[in-house]
């Protein structure tokens, strides 16, 4: 059984030291091996550059021969050993929700990062013992044994359970259908249990509702509220690492919702991807890419819902869901890769730059487009359907026919669940929103309408963006370095990214005033810096509406009909 101990002598450094032990070894050379990756980011992170020193020892102390084949596994001559330990310092200095953090007074780890295997090994039960002072907690998916002591069936299993150690971790357990739900929250926050536990039960039971059966025993909401401005979450098979800031803003309306939006799709994975899972990913390789073409569905259906039944719960108003569409729209509409790369060929180029902004125009988000395309096709059933079933329907059958059997799906059969619950075809839905690249406008605002709603394409709130076509530097309000330029505006003719504005009309540009200058003009000169050197250009309008906002909104005019189907869908009077 191989067996890990973590301890750490200077938290200031950063540096965890990692033992293993692994026992009952036959044969002449082995292979160590640490993740690539991890579940919930589709990308190789490469966590081997984050060891140091690796020595590896037989029981009586002496050094076995170990040496590098590739970035991240290494090759041991055992010289007959059947027991050897493994050492190694980890520096855990990232703060996010896929990362892992030492500091005096807490210690967060995600195992993937830094537990190694030996291959062949995986389907070994585990144990992790973690040093720590006697009055520290831990917060963690597995069982404890023993005081500070992890146990998991395999390694799949503890690297797929971070754990939060302290002692000042806040815990309440609240129980639907007779499962413990813990909430922990770490850092220096005050939560408040009489509000947040009720929107938990909420939308918990919502979820329970539409699945009608819960994947694991337990769950855990491991958040890790911190002093400044953040926001993450990852999934994980029993629990989920959320990081949050700035911590004493917790109950304020903003923080607030971004706390029951992240959680609420968070537990919504633990259905849909963690047991609802592509054939590409069943199992995990964790040395190489996993390519899938699904991440509509893994990210897309869970962005939708995580918003959609805190409204359907009742937690949100459909106000506040709205506020959440437009900012899914406005995202989307960052810039236009959706004319250029499906959601499905984004989701395989996860692998490749779907975590980075990338070049302009290239690709979409699974995400946002992904939740676009779900909410487009809840509707689509429903109208077909006549409201007798929706997307729910769908995923209820993705996690009963899939999930629960361990058998990993393929885009096919997603396609044939949603046009067995439609009831007819769906064939251009998914050649032109999921497989091709058409505009969303063309299926969203007809969706919308049979909810009694509309999509609003409204002119950006600065003059610059709707009239020529760029972006400017949004950290300060006197920024003028182009960040964006739509394709076929205006500005595409004279601007590039990274220009630096400097005058307008021979006036400078200073203090946020390009907004008033522009005011009552139509063709204006623009002085600039291009890679050091002084140009001028000039810009006019072409009468067009460029880098458009969305807005999602009631019908004013909603007939009775319209209004019933916006009941059915939202669960909320119109």
């Amino acid at each position: 059984m191989p067996h890990y101990h973590i301890s750490f002598q200077t938290p200031l450094s950063g540096y965890l030291q990692i033992k293993a032990m692994f026992t009952q070894i036959a044969a002449a050379e082995i292979s160590l091996q640490l993740p690539a990756w991890r579940p919930g980011r589709y990308e190789l992170q490469h966590f081997a550059q984050k060891l140091q020193e690796i020595t590896v020892a037989a029981p009586d102390g002496s050094t076995l021969p170990c040496r590098k084949e590739t970035k991240d596994r290494w090759r041991v001559e055992t010289n007959g050993q059947q027991t050897i330990e493994v050492r190694y310092n980890f520096y855990a200095r990232q703060m996010d929700a896929g990362g892992s953090w030492l500091a005096p007074d807490f210690l967060y780890v995600n195992p993937v990062n830094c537990l190694l295997t030996v291959v062949g090994q995986e389907q070994e039960p585990c144990t992790l013992s973690v040093d720590l002072p006697a009055h520290w907690q831990i917060a963690c998916g597995l069982p404890q044994p023993e005081p500070h002591t992890l146990q998991a069936k395999d390694f799949d299993l503890l690297v797929d359970s971070p754990f939060i150690a302290s002692a000042t971790l806040q815990h309440q357990v609240y129980e639907e259908q007779g499962i413990p739900f813990h909430v922990w929250f770490q850092g220096d926050c005050t939560p408040d249990w009489e509000q947040i536990i009720p929107h938990f039960r909420a939308f918990t039971r919502e979820q329970l509702a539409l699945f009608e059966t819960f994947p694991v025993p337990d769950y855990h909401f491991l958040n890790i509220l911190l002093p400044y401005p953040h926001y993450h979450g990852v999934e994980h098979l029993n629990s989920t690492v959320i990081t949050l800031g700035p911590a004493e803003q917790l109950m304020a309306p903003g923080l607030y919702k971004e706390l029951l939006g992240v959680s609420c799709h968070e537990l919504f994975h633990t259905w849909n991807i963690k047991q609802i899972r592509p054939k590409e990913m069943l199992p995990y390789d964790f040395t190489r890419e996993n390519y899938f073409r699904t991440g509509y569905v893994a990210e897309g259906v869970t962005t939708y819902y995580g918003d959609y039944l805190l409204a359907r719960s009742g937690v949100f108003t459909a106000e506040q869901y709205f506020q959440e569409l437009d900012t899914v729209l406005k995202r989307h509409t960052v810039d236009q890769g959706e004319q250029h790369l499906s959601v499905a060929d984004s989701s395989f180029d996860t692998w490749l730059d779907g975590y980075k902004p990338g070049i302009p125009d290239r690709k979409v988000s699974i995400y946002h487009k992904g939740c676009i395309a779900a909410l487009v096709l809840d509707l689509e059933i429903r109208r077909a359907t006549q409201n007798t079933r929706s997307l729910d329907e769908v995923m209820r059958r993705m996690w009963q026919e899939f999930g629960q059997k361990g058998m990993g799906y393929s885009e096919e059969d997603y396609q044939r669940l949603a046009e067995q619950a439609a009831g007819v075809s769906l064939e251009r839905y998914f050649q032109e929103m999921i497989f091709g690249t058409a505009s969303f406008e063309k299926w969203l605002a007809p969706a919308l309408a049979y909810v009694g709603c509309q999509l609003e394409k409204l002119p950006s709130g600065q003059v610059h963006e709707s009239l020529y076509g760029f972006r400017l530097n949004a950290t300060t309000p006197a920024a003028t370095t182009v960040t964006y330029v739509a394709p076929d505006s205006p500005a595409a003719q004279v601007l590039s990214v990274d220009d630096e504005l400097i005058a307008l009309n021979g006036r400078k540009l200073e203090n946020g005033n390009l907004p008033h200058l522009l005011t009552g003009k139509a063709e204006v000169e623009i002085t600039l810096f291009r890679q050091k050197h002084l140009q001028t250009v000039t810009l006019a309008p072409d009468g067009q509406l460029h880098l458009p906002q969305y807005r999602v909104s009631k019908l004013p005019s909603a007939t009775p009909e319209q209004q019933t189907n916006f009941n059915r869908w939202l669960n909320q009077k119109f």
